[in-house]
């Protein structure tokens, strides 16, 4: 019986044996579990630790970031472009040699004979033929979109088709431009990574005003180098867009997005040609920190030969102020020649603001200091149509009517907004020359210039004119003289003995003046602004 009772007792001690070894093992299953689960959490926090760490401590086994290298290259190449002077760094620079505007009477011959002589190059000739080409293709597809050709071209299958030959005719003509622009552009990049004195120098007669060096120059015709390799990779994309789909397949957002990076890359590159260093004139000084600095050679026999420095330069930015014609100095409160309505004070003035509104701008952006010409015109011209095409043309393959009109009416808009160009260029006149401010808007004298450019373009640019005309054009000498004089605030060239005040003769003891004291320097101008000059010694003469 005792036996049989124990081995009754004993599967069910085997069972709880079991269980036991069973609720053992599922323990240490989960302690694993929760230590691969920790070490899974850790890992985790540390990738997001090292993610939130500095750049500096993430990279420092891949050596500096690309933007601290590209700003070392930067500094690199413009240390060498200091050493390397242009053939008119020492020629004087005279704001005063701008041509001025006078359209009081207009040389027709002269016109017509300089025009004769443009043509005559092959160059020019192709280059006036491909402009007439791209006007005659754009006007077409501009009166075809806008409606102006529907009762010429009742069905839609006819507008349609013009505007795809046109469409394609203007695709092929700025593909050409681009075939025929890219091997130069190319060839610039490839000047601009290896950066010899020759290249730094044929570098600058194409992308620096009056061919001079300029501070940072190697990274600023980086910047504009690329946007204009930009703007030919982006007119082969639409090519293909236009060569490879048809017009019912062809992607909107495609066309769309490489329409506007052809026309914003070489817009946005001229306006930083002009607004960057490149644009500015400069004075160019011996850099003295570099021109002290020397090269050390050790010879063997002859002991230390010692060599100076390559000499380095140094740029100041010139600025600009309006002369009076009549005064002949420097007017220190110029002022807005005539208001923003006394459109027809200057009949020849009114009739070039309309007629020849953006000729007449970047002539008298050049005229100011503010540029090249050609490069605000095409610039301008750009802003105030270019919108329009772009969001026309994006709109062509969609169907909802309402959506395309809204395109439509988007882009007008926009191109009624590029008037803003001359708005900007308004306010840095104003600030460059000092003229009065207005705040009749918003209490903002900028905002008031921005207006009065998209309420009335033409009045607001013959204003701009007509003061240009009044006044001349010169070196701002105060700022000059700032600019001459060391940091602690004394000149840069000791003055001589008498140029100090002090007499270089003395009065004998029989001359009347002895015992008189003189003021060794006298005052001009009015008694709240007056300048002190030296004094000129009196000499004594035997006999006289």
């Amino acid at each position: 019986m005792a036996s049989n009772g124990k081995e009754e007792f004993e599967p069910e001690i085997q069972d709880e044996a079991h269980k036991t070894k069973s609720c053992s093992s599922i323990n240490e299953i989960s302690i694993e579990d929760q230590s691969t689960k920790t070490k899974n959490q850790n890992s985790f926090c540390n990738f997001f630790k090292s993610l939130s760490a500095p750049t500096a401590t993430r990279f420092k086994k891949f050596g500096p970031s690309p933007s601290v290298r590209f700003r070392q290259i930067a500094l690199e190449r413009d240390d060498l472009s200091r050493s390397v002077h242009s053939e008119n760094h020492n020629l004087p620079q005279d704001q005063n040699n701008l041509p001025r505007l006078h359209f009081k009477e207009i040389d027709w011959a002269h016109m017509w004979s300089m025009a004769i002589e443009w043509i005559r190059n092959p160059l020019n000739m192709a280059l006036f033929i491909w402009i007439l080409c791209v006007a005659v293709s754009g006007a077409i597809l501009f009166m075809v979109m806008t409606g102006m050709l529907n009762h010429a071209l009742p069905k839609k299958s006819q507008r349609d088709t013009w505007f795809e030959v046109n469409n394609q005719i203007l695709n092929a003509l700025f593909t050409l431009m681009c075939l025929y622009q890219h091997p130069q552009r190319i060839y610039h990049l490839v000047l601009l990574l290896r950066w010899s004195p020759e290249d730094i120098l044929r570098l600058r007669k194409v992308y620096c005003k009056n061919g001079t060096y300029k501070p940072h120059e190697w990274a600023h015709m980086m910047v504009i180098i690329a946007l204009l390799n930009i703007n030919c990779l982006a007119q082969y994309g639409l090519c293909g867009l236009n060569l490879g789909y048809p017009r019912s397949e062809r992607p909107a957002i495609g066309v769309a997005i490489c329409i506007s990076v052809a026309i914003g890359a070489p817009a946005f590159a001229g306006l930083y040609n002009v607004l960057s260093p490149l644009g500015k004139d400069y004075d160019l000084d011996l850099d003295e920190e570099a021109q002290q600095s020397a090269l050390t050679v050790t010879s063997g026999t002859t002991g230390t030969i010692t060599k100076p420095a390559p000499v380095k330069l140094k740029s100041l930015e010139r600025r600009y102020s309006f002369v009076s014609e009549e005064r002949r100095f420097s007017d220190t409160q110029p002022q807005w020649i005539g208001g923003i309505l006394d459109f027809w004070d200057d009949i020849s003035l009114a009739y070039q603001s309309i007629f020849c509104f953006f000729c007449v701008f970047g002539w008298n952006m050049q005229r100011l200091g503010f540029g090249n010409m050609f490069v605000h015109i095409m610039t301008f011209i750009l802003f105030c149509s270019a919108p329009f095409f772009i969001f026309n043309l994006a709109a062509v393959n969609i169907n909802n009517e309402n959506l395309r009109t809204a395109l439509g009416l988007t882009g007008i808009i926009l191109c009624f907004l590029g008037l803003l160009y001359g708005g900007f260029w308004r306010i840095q006149m104003r600030k460059r020359y000092n003229l009065p401010k207005s705040t009749f808007l918003c209490f903002s004298p900028s905002v008031t210039d921005c207006v009065n450019w998209l309420c009335c373009c033409w009045c607001t640019l013959a204003q701009e004119l007509r003061t240009a005309d009044f006044y001349e054009i010169t070196e701002d000498r105060s700022f000059a003289d700032q600019r001459s004089r060391t940091v602690d605030g004394s000149p840069l060239i000791s003055p001589l003995p008498r140029e100090d005040g002090t007499p270089l003769f003395t009065s004998g003891s029989s001359s009347p003046f002895v015992g008189r004291s003189s003021p060794s320097v006298f005052q001009i101008g009015s008694p709240g602004k007056a300048m002190k000059a030296p004094m000129p010694s009196i000499i004594e003469k035997d006999g006289g």
